[in-house]
């Protein structure tokens, strides 16, 4: 069995204070998560019709229809889509499970 491993990138403020905005994470493809894991996910599309990007969400509770309750870490975000504002969404939405949030390099200061 081929294991998948990747790279994502974190993008807005959903998963402060766990994870900052540019954070790198390793991640795994074709693996079941737990409740209390991090997990890259595919959110239903806005009602705009509009796809929205994969995205990083804690991975609450299975429920007993086999769906997955997901939720962002911060809950005053802005504009965070959760499972608060989509329901539970089939457990095939989750990609993949966070492995490792990688520390953001340090900037190097010129002059």
């Amino acid at each position: 069995m081929l294991r998948r491993y990747g790279l994502a990138r974190v993008r807005g403020t959903s998963m402060l204070p766990t994870l900052s905005e540019g954070q790198l994470l390793l991640i795994r493809y074709a693996v079941r998560a737990r409740p209390g894991d991090l997990v890259i996910a595919r959110l239903p599309d806005a009602p705009s019709g509009q796809r929205r990007p994969l995205s990083v969400k804690r991975l609450i509770r299975y429920e007993h229809d086999g769906r997955v309750w997901l939720e962002a870490d911060n809950h005053q975000a802005a504009h965070r889509v959760d499972s608060w504002t989509v329901g539970a969404l089939p457990a095939s939405a989750v990609t993949a499970r966070v492995l490792l949030p990688m520390r953001h390099p340090r900037r190097r200061r010129s002059g």
